[in-house]
C-alpha cells in the first residue's frame, strides 16, 4: 500500500515591505520583533547602540536591549507604512517610519526614528510622540 503525505511547511511570515524604505537592517528589525525573537533584533544594534523607549530612560547595549524587548514587547504586532532616508554628513543615515503598533489591548499610531552606521548597524533608535 502506497500512501502519499502532503507536507505542509511550516507558516512564513510575507516578506517586510515598507514604502520609502529599502535597508535591510530596518526590514529585519521588523520582521524580528513580529516575531518575538528580541535577541536578533538585539543583534542589528552597534555594541554601544541605544534604545530610547518613550517615557523611559534609554537603554544601552545588545544585552540590555534584549532583555527590555522581552519583558516589554511580547504580544506587539509592528505595523511600519512608510519611511524616509535621509544620510547624514557624518555618514551615518536617519531612518524614518511611520505606522502602528498592535497590542492585545490597543492600537496606536507610531513612529520610530533610527540612525545606521555606515556598516548598516542600529545606533540609536527613538519612538517619538506623533
Amino acid at each position: 500500500m502506497n500512501e502519499s503525505h502532503t507536507v505542509t511547511p511550516p507558516y512564513q511570515q510575507p516578506e517586510m515591505t515598507i514604502e520609502g524604505i529599502t535597508q535591510s537592517v530596518i526590514l529585519r528589525y521588523f520582521e524580528t520583533m513580529n516575531a518575538g525573537d528580541y535577541e536578533a533584533t538585539a543583534a542589528l544594534f552597534t555594541d554601544n547602540g541605544v534604545m530610547q523607549p518613550p517615557f523611559e530612560e534609554p537603554i544601552e547595549g545588545k544585552a540590555a536591549i534584549a532583555t527590555y524587548l522581552k519583558a516589554e514587547a511580547i504580544d506587539m504586532q509592528l505595523l511600519p507604512k512608510t519611511g524616509v532616508v535621509e544620510p547624514q554628513e557624518s555618514g551615518d543615515t536617519q531612518i524614518q517610519v511611520k505606522g502602528k503598533v498592535k497590542t492585545p489591548l490597543f492600537s496606536v499610531n507610531v513612529g520610530w526614528i533610527f540612525i545606521l552606521t555606515p556598516e548598516q548597524m542600529i545606533s540609536f533608535l527613538t519612538l517619538p510622540a506623533l
